[in-house]
C-alpha cells in the first residue's frame, strides 16, 4: 500500500450514533480509539449519541469549531433504516464531499460483502471552521467496516490531511 509519509500527529474527536449502544458497550468506537491512539494521535473528545438529526449536527458543528480538534470521525448511522440520519445531518455542514473515501470503500467492502456494500452510505469530507479545514469520516457502526476504514484509507492519510489542513505540503 503506497501512501505519502508525514510525521503529523494530530487530535481527533469521535462520535458513536446509535439508539442501541452505550459508551461501555461501543465497539466501534473502541476500535477508533485504540487505532488512533497505536497510530501516535491523541483523543480530543468522544461522544455517544442517539439517532436524532439536530443532536448529530448541532455537535458536529460545535467540534468543527474547536482549535482541538483536527479531524472528526464518525461511526454508525449510514446505514439504509429510515433512522440512519448521519449523512443527511453531516454532508450539509460540508463545503466539499471527498468522493474518492466513499467509493474506495465500498469497492473494498464489496470484496468482503458483496452487493451488501451499496446499502452503506460511507462518506467523508471538509467543514470549514472560518479558520481552518476539518476532514470528517462517516463511516457504519460495523466494527468490520470500521477496522477496514481506518486500515485501508484513513490512518495511511491521516498525516497528509492534517498536514494540507494545516496548510503545510508533504509533497
Amino acid at each position: 500500500m503506497s501512501h505519502i509519509a508525514s510525521n503529523r500527529i494530530g487530535s481527533i474527536a469521535t462520535l458513536t450514533v446509535s439508539d442501541t449502544r452505550s459508551l461501555d458497550e461501543d465497539v466501534s468506537g473502541d476500535i477508533i480509539v485504540n487505532a488512533l491512539r497505536d497510530a501516535g494521535h491523541s483523543i480530543s473528545a468522544r461522544e455517544l449519541i442517539k439517532d436524532d438529526f439536530t443532536a448529530i449536527q448541532g455537535l458536529i458543528s460545535d467540534w468543527s469549531k474547536r482549535e482541538d480538534i483536527e479531524v472528526i470521525i464518525v461511526t454508525g448511522g449510514t446505514g439504509p433504516s429510515v433512522r440512519d440520519v448521519t449523512p443527511d445531518a453531516i454532508l450539509p455542514l460540508c463545503s466539499a464531499v471527498m468522493s474518492g473515501f466513499g467509493e474506495l470503500f465500498r469497492a473494498k467492502s464489496y470484496e468482503e460483502i458483496g452487493a451488501a456494500a451499496m446499502l452503506s452510505r460511507a462518506e467523508a469530507g471538509w467543514i470549514d471552521s472560518g479558520r481552518e479545514r476539518k476532514p470528517i469520516f462517516l463511516l457504519p457502526g460495523s466494527p468490520k467496516a470500521v477496522q477496514l476504514a481506518l486500515d485501508e484509507f484513513i490512518i495511511p492519510q491521516l498525516g497528509h490531511l492534517i498536514d494540507l489542513c494545516r496548510g503545510q505540503s508533504t509533497l
